[in-house]
C-alpha cells in the first residue's frame, strides 16, 4: 500500500507541474477576458485559420494595449461568467458585448461605451403574424441568458421566454420550429442569421444599448487609462476604422461619435466572413477542416486527462481514509466523515466548483483553474469512493481481522497488511468504472475558464454551424480516451474481482469468499 500510495502521489504532482507552464513577456500584460464561443464577430476563432483569434473587440483590445504600452493576452471565459472572474481577478478587463446596464453598474465600473446598437427581431421565413414585440405575447422567444435582450423581453410581458448560452443554438431552434421569434443585439444578428435565406428580420430597431469594458471598482487607475485610450481611437478615427471593416458602423454609431462622413474604408472582414458562409462544401474540404481541428482537439483532449488523473487520484486516496475513518474511526471522526460524504454526494457537483473557484475568493482562497477542478471533482468523487472502500472493507470476514490479533499483530499491522489488500481487490473495479464516469465529468471545467474536449467542441461548432460532424469527432475522441480504463476495469474484474464458476467459488490464494461477511 505504501508504493501504491507513492505512486498516486508523485503522479498527482507530475500532472500539477505540467498543467502550470511558466510564461514570459517583453510588455506587461493586459489581460482581458471573454468568450470565443458563439462570439461573432466580437472575438472568435478564424475559421480558416484555427490558430487566430479575431473579432472586432479583438481589434479594439490590442489597440486599447498598444496605445496603453502593453500587450493583450486573451483569457477564455464564459459569457455569463465573466463578471465573476474579473472579480475573482482571472484578468485585469473584460469586453464581450457587456451592456452597461444599472445590474452591472452595481458589481462592477464600466469604460465610457465604445460600441452603441439595438436589439433585433428575427423569425422564420413566411411568418406574417409577428413584426414587434407586442406580436410575441403568447409566442415562443429565444435570446441569450442574462441579456439585455432577455430582461426586455421580460418588460415587454412575454411569458415562454427560451434562454440561450449559444447564439447559433436559438437561431437553429428558430430555423426548425422549435422558437417563434429571437431577440438578438443587431450585430448577432447580422452574423449569425443575416445569411440564412429561412430566417428574416422584422420590426423597427428594439430599445438601445451601448458596450463597454468592465473594470474592477477598486481599479480606477486603470478605469481612467482605459477611457483615455478609448477617446484616443475615437478621435483618432481608429475605431471607426474597426467598424467599417467589420460592416458595422450605423447611423446610431454616426450619432454617438458625431461622425457622418460616408465609408472610406472596405468592409473587409464582413466579407472575410462572408466567404466562409458558403452553403456547399465538397467532402475532400470538409475532411480536411476536421484534420484542421485535431491539433485543437487534441490540446484540449491534454487538458482533460491531466484534469481527470489528478482528480481520480486525489478521490482515491481521500476516499480510502474517509472509508477507514467512516468504519475504523473514533465516533467523533466518524461522524464528521459520514456528514462530509452525505453533503457532498446530496449536491451538485457543478456548484461546487462554482463554490471552489469563485466562492472561495471571498475568504482569501484564491485557485488557480486547474487546481480549483482538480479539487472540485476530486472532492465530489472521493465520496463515492469512499463508500466503494467501505463495501470492500465490509466485505472482509471479521475472522480475518481477528486470526490477524491472535498472531500477534498491531490493529493497525492487521489493517494494513490482512485487511486493506484483500478490500482494495474488491472496490478496485467500480473505482476503475469511476474514472471513466469522472472522465466524462470533467467537461464541467469549461465553467472556471478552462478549455476542454467539451468547451472546444462548443467554439468548434458555433463557428462552423457543425454540430454533428463535430460531436462525432469529440465523441469518438472520448471514447478513446476512456477505453484503455474499460479494458483496465475488465481487467481487474477478471484478475482480481471474486467469480463463481460451475457451482464452485473461484478464488486465488488471498481470497475470502466463502466466508461470512462480518463487521469490526
Amino acid at each position: 500500500m505504501k508504493h501504491i500510495t507513492r505512486v498516486f502521489f508523485s503522479l498527482f504532482l507530475l500532472v500539477v507541474i505540467l498543467a502550470s507552464p511558466l510564461k514570459a513577456s517583453e510588455k506587461p500584460l493586459l489581460r482581458w477576458g471573454g468568450d470565443t464561443e458563439g462570439g461573432v464577430p466580437y472575438m472568435f476563432y478564424d475559421p480558416f485559420n484555427m490558430d487566430r483569434l479575431i473579432g472586432y473587440e479583438v481589434e479594439i483590445m490590442d489597440a486599447i494595449a498598444d496605445y496603453l504600452g502593453m500587450k493583450a493576452e486573451f483569457v477564455q471565459n464564459g459569457w455569463d461568467n465573466l463578471i465573476p472572474g474579473l472579480e475573482r481577478h482571472l484578468y485585469d478587463v473584460t469586453i464581450d458585448g457587456l451592456e452597461i446596464t444599472p445590474e452591472h453598474k452595481e458589481v462592477v465600473n464600466f469604460s465610457i461605451p465604445y460600441y452603441s446598437t439595438f436589439l433585433q427581431l428575427a423569425v422564420r421565413k413566411g411568418t406574417k403574424n409577428i413584426e414587434t414585440l407586442e406580436d410575441c405575447k403568447g409566442k415562443v422567444v429565444g435570446t441569450l441568458k442574462q441579456s439585455y435582450a432577455y430582461f426586455t423581453l421580460v418588460e415587454a410581458g412575454i411569458q415562454d421566454i427560451r434562454t440561450y448560452e449559444d447564439e447559433i443554438n436559438a437561431f437553429n431552434d428558430l430555423e426548425n420550429g422549435r422558437l417563434d421569434a429571437t431577440l438578438f443585439d443587431d450585430p448577432i444578428a447580422v452574423y449569425y442569421a443575416g445569411f440564412n435565406p429561412e430566417i428574416v428580420f422584422v420590426g423597427p430597431p428594439v430599445g438601445r444599448m451601448d458596450y463597454g469594458i468592465a473594470v474592477r471598482k477598486e481599479d480606477k487607475e486603470l478605469l481612467s487609462k482605459i477611457n483615455e485610450a478609448i477617446v484616443y481611437l475615437r478621435d483618432s478615427g481608429k475605431l471607426r476604422e474597426i467598424y467599417d471593416r467589420w460592416n458595422l458602423w450605423s447611423p446610431m454609431m454616426a450619432e454617438m461619435f458625431q461622425d457622418f462622413s460616408p465609408r472610406n474604408v472596405e468592409a473587409s472582414m464582413f466579407n472575410y466572413w462572408a466567404e466562409h458562409q458558403k452553403p456547399e462544401i465538397t467532402w475532400e474540404k470538409r475532411i480536411n477542416r476536421y484534420t484542421s481541428f485535431l491539433p485543437i482537439l487534441g490540446k484540449a483532449a491534454l487538458v482533460t486527462i491531466k484534469v481527470s488523473i489528478a482528480a481520480m487520484v486525489l478521490a482515491i486516496l481521500l476516499g480510502l481514509i474517509l472509508a477507514m475513518t467512516k468504519i475504523f474511526g473514533p465516533t467523533f471522526f466518524s461522524r464528521i466523515a459520514i456528514a462530509y460524504i452525505e453533503a457532498i454526494r446530496g449536491t451538485p457537483v457543478l456548484i461546487q466548483l462554482f463554490f471552489i473557484f469563485y466562492g472561495l475568493p471571498n475568504i482569501g482562497i484564491k485557485l488557480s483553474p486547474f487546481v480549483a477542478g482538480v479539487l472540485g471533482l476530486g472532492l465530489n468523487y472521493a465520496a463515492y469512493e469512499a463508500e466503494n472502500y467501505r463495501a470492500g472493507l465490509l466485505s472482509v470476514p471479521r475472522q480475518q481481522m481477528e486470526g490477524a490479533l491472535a498472531l500477534g499483530m498491531t490493529r493497525w499491522q492487521a489493517l494494513k497488511h490482512v485487511v486493506l489488500p484483500q478490500a482494495v481487490r474488491v472496490a478496485l473495479p467500480p473505482v476503475t468504472n469511476d474514472f471513466i464516469s469522472l472522465l466524462k465529468d470533467s467537461s464541467l471545467v469549461s465553467v472556471i475558464t478552462m478549455v476542454d474536449l467539451t468547451k472546444a467542441y462548443g467554439q468548434l461548432a458555433t463557428t462552423y454551424y457543425d454540430y454533428f460532424g463535430t460531436g462525432i469527432i469529440v465523441a469518438v475522441i472520448y471514447f478513446l480516451l476512456g477505453l484503455p480504463f474499460v479494458r483496465f476495469a475488465r481487467w481487474t474484474e477478471k484478475k482480481m474481482a471474486v467469480a463463481v464458476k460451475g457451482g464452485k467459488t473461484q478464488k486465488n490464494s488471498n481470497s475470502f469468499v466463502g466466508k461470512k461477511p462480518g463487521s469490526y
